[in-house]
């Protein structure tokens, strides 16, 4: 289908942390799809409204309304994921909550990408809350059956439970993992594409255990236990960020790093 406006909402997996553009922003998965698009139909009009750190509750309540104005043909909604990592989180509660932003975007006659969170059963601290992703993901598979969304399964992508994929933080895709999802969505979305998301990365030498907790110490130093004082403190990453690709708009091809490359 030839999609004329496209419309990304979320977190900062859609933003795109830490994929660096040559525009001095973050690019991403998001980035990466319209580009791929847009060489099939090179009117699109594109928009990122994701913002690094939001919650479901935000995102509902900021983004989503502003995207129902603009009528797109398409929206990608990934969110919750913030929300999940939080000791108290109810994914019931978390998926009502989504359903209810489906439905505004659905009425609005956009049609809807749903993305069910990654596999998190080798992501140290993070694979605490995999029963949670589990079971928030089966909800959003039954949103998507109940409002005819299309749906990229990352769960499934065992491509991504390389740790190449992620970036030194282990929460942001590296930007060839960005590059994965990109493919696996434009595959959903019908856009041709040259490569195999799913291929493996070139096999390397198992690191040695001492190699692999002296990561794991440098991480919970420099990444973790940041993170956790940001959370104590209630500060967001994306306090005082704005999107940064609030209208729709043709994609310059300055700010594009290149449909084909990594």
């Amino acid at each position: 289908m030839q999609w004329g406006t496209f419309v990304a909402i979320g977190d900062s997996f859609t933003e795109g942390l830490d994929d660096p553009g040559l525009d001095g922003q973050y690019r991403g998965w998001a980035d990466r799809t319209a580009e791929r698009m847009a060489q099939n139909n090179p009117g699109l009009r594109y928009a990122n409204l994701a913002i690094r750190g939001k919650l479901l509750d935000e995102i509902v309540a900021e983004q989503v309304p502003l995207a129902s104005t603009l009528h797109p043909d398409l929206v990608t909604f990934c969110g919750g994921g913030n929300d999940l990592i939080k000791p108290a989180a109810d994914p019931d509660a978390l998926a009502e909550l989504y359903e209810s932003a489906v439905s505004q975007l659905r009425a609005a006659g956009s049609q809807v990408v749903v993305f069910t969170g990654f596999d998190t059963r080798d992501t140290p601290v993070l694979r605490r809350v995999r029963g949670k992703v589990a079971t928030y993901n089966a909800h959003l598979r039954a949103i998507a059956d109940r409002h005819d969304c299309l749906v990229v399964d990352m769960w499934s992508m065992r491509v991504l439970q390389d740790r190449r994929m992620w970036s030194e933080d282990r929460l942001h895709l590296t930007p060839e993992g960005h590059h994965r999802v990109a493919l696996r969505t434009c595959e959903v979305l019908g856009v041709p594409v040259d490569e195999d998301w799913s291929a493996p990365l070139p096999e390397v030498p198992p690191a040695t255990w001492v190699t692999l907790r002296r990561d794991d110490l440098h991480w919970a130093r420099v990444h973790l236990v940041p993170w956790l004082g940001r959370h104590l403190r209630g500060i967001s990453a994306g306090d005082n960020i704005q999107p940064k690709r609030p209208e729709l708009a043709e994609l310059a091809e300055s700010s594009c790093g290149g449909a084909a490359d990594r």
